[in-house]
This record gives C-alpha cells, structure tokens and sequence, in this order.
C-alpha cells in the first residue's frame, strides 16, 4: 500500500494497513491496553510503511494523558546517584525508561532537590515511581495533593500506596551471615539516620543478629547528605575507638567507599584485618579495590514491575497493595574473603 497522496497517513489508513481496528492501533500507540506482540509488530510495520506520525498534542487533549512518567527520590545525590552519576537512582531510572516505551510513554528523571515543590511545579506527569521514601516523604506528600498515581520501590513508610518489595531482611540476613561463616566477631553497622524503613528493617536484623551470635552491637548512623566523606570520618573515630573492629557492614554503598577509604588511611588491611560489605552492587562497588561484595538486587526486574503496576494504575485497573521483588543474589567479592 503507498502512502496517502496528497495528505498524512492516519490511524485508519495504519489499521487498514495491519489489518486491525483503529481501537488496536490506539491501544497500541498510547499503551493503555496490552497489544499482542505480534499484532503490535504488524501496526509498526505499517506505521514505518506508512510514514505515520501521531499528532502528540491532539492526543493529549483527547486523553487528558502526557504520556509521561516521573521516577523520584528524597535520598541525597551524595547516597543515590555517585560521584559518576550511574548509581542506585540511575539504574533504576534507566530500565524504567526502557520498560516505559513498552507502554508508548517516556521517563522524567526528577532529581533529589532541596525543595521537591519547586522541581516539581513544571513536571507534567501521568504517574510517578518513588524510590524508597522516608516517613512523611515530601515528595509522596506532593504527589498526593497533586492526586498523582504512585508506585514505590521498597517498602514505604505508614502509608496504604501499592509497592515492590526489595526484600531488606533477606539482603541484610545474607551479607551478615557471610561475614560470621567467614569468622567475623565484631562487626560495625553504617547506616544512613533518616526514617527509611530499609535502614529500619536492616538495623533490627543486625541487631538480632549481634545478639544471637553474642556479638556487642556498634551502630554508627551516618546522616544521608553527607555521603562518602560522612562514612569516612565515621569510620576513622570507629577505628580510635573500637580497635577490635574486624568487619564493617554499610548497606549504602557511598558508605562503604568512604570506610575504605578511611581504613586504607588507618594502614587497616581489606580483607586480612577488616571486611566490608555493601548492600547495593553498582559501580563504586564493583570498582572498589578490592573490589565490595555486595548484593545483586536485580534492579532492572525491579524498574519492569514496578513501572508495568504504574502503567495499570493509570489505566484504572486494580494492583495489588505488595508486589514480590526478585529475591537477591550475594555476590562475593576480594573486599570478604580469605
């Protein structure tokens, strides 16, 4: 079929075309309903043979839809994103935005900001991922008002929105019990001071954990916005303080680079006198040295459900209040063994 002479090819002409209705190819092109792949991969060959272009904004006065989703955090850049920008935020932003398209719609990365209000008073948005929020998170308090449509990632805070569950007990279970099976009998919990149900969740099993290894617990919360240099100097009063120190658990991976770094300084050797280990196995642990074991989240499955819940969501369909994560993997690493 050649294109329509002397006008723009339209939704009918593409249905004519992939031999569908005009419904399947609007459900194909605004994601609001699921598309067979087969049938969506006729509607893009025609579309390509066509040369068909959707007119976006008659679309979204039609719909009342921006096609657009946010995915957002309350965690400071210093603990979500690195000093390369690829952390924990990023990941998840990235899959999101792939598994977006899927759906016909893009990402907007909002990023941490001292005043949520302000980043977003311009952002137009069919929904929005929240990455674990802390009690009376300010973004999900703005985002309610706004009556925005919410998944979150990781257990919230006192709230009834629906969320992805990350599994804090199981992953902070799994790097304390490898670091006793390798014979450590005084080990320090970093964890971030603000109200996250997963520094709740990972301080309670440490603490059992201490207890029924009968092992005196070491606390240090270490506020979120100040990052690397916050876990150094953390870590270096540690070490004056608490000589005997011979593993270091820092689930926020900023943290654990900073102990690194302090204990390197201290002339501490990692992993003959001290072990560390992370929660989050991104790119400050993996170019470490040695190199953190930590914990593959499998962040990319995480972003595709939680971004598959946001789309039903929008679409007026019932999701369920606790979505199960994948289960995370150890991954073990020079910065533990021996």
């Amino acid at each position: 079929m050649d294109k329509p002479a002397g006008r723009r090819p339209t939704v009918k002409d593409v249905a004519r075309l992939a031999g569908v209705s005009q419904g399947t190819v609007s459900n194909a092109l605004s994601g609001a309903r699921a598309v067979e792949t087969e049938t969506r991969q006729r509607i893009n060959q025609a579309i390509a043979a066509l040369g068909y272009v959707p007119n976006l904004a008659a679309r979204r006065m039609r719909t009342g839809r921006t096609n657009t989703i946010a995915v957002m955090t309350s965690m400071p850049a210093a603990v979500s994103a690195g000093s390369s920008r690829l952390g924990f935020l990023m990941e998840i932003a990235a899959s999101a935005a792939i598994h977006a398209l899927d759906y016909n719609s893009a990402l907007v990365l909002v990023p941490p900001v001292a005043d949520p209000a302000v980043a977003l008073r311009h952002v137009a948005m069919d929904g929005a991922i929240v990455i674990e929020p802390q009690q009376d998170d300010p973004f999900l308090s703005l985002l309610e008002t706004r009556g925005i449509p919410v998944v979150v990632i990781g257990q919230p805070a006192g709230t009834g929105l629906p969320w992805v569950d990350m599994h804090y007990e199981r992953t902070a279970d799994l790097l304390l019990s490898h670091l006793l099976e390798r014979g450590a009998r005084r080990i320090a919990l970093i964890i971030g001071a603000s109200s996250r149900v997963s520094h709740a969740v990972t301080r309670e099993c440490y603490d059992r954990r201490m207890s029924l290894a009968g092992i005196p617990p070491c606390v240090i919360p270490v506020p979120e916005q100040e990052g690397e240099d916050g876990a150094y100097r953390a870590t270096r009063d540690l070490l004056q303080q608490v000589p005997g120190i011979d593993a270091i658990f820092a689930p926020v991976d900023a943290f654990a680079t900073g102990a690194m770094r302090a204990l390197r300084d201290a002339g501490r050797a990692v992993p003959g006198e001290v072990r560390v280990v992370t929660r989050y196995d991104g790119l400050r642990a993996r170019e470490e040295r040695p190199s953190l074991t930590a914990v593959d989240l499998h962040l990319e499955q995480v972003a595709g459900l939680a971004t598959g819940l946001l789309m039903d969501l929008i679409a007026g369909k019932e999701i369920p209040a606790r979505t199960e994560g994948p289960l995370p993997s150890l991954v073990i690493r020079g910065s533990s063994q021996g």
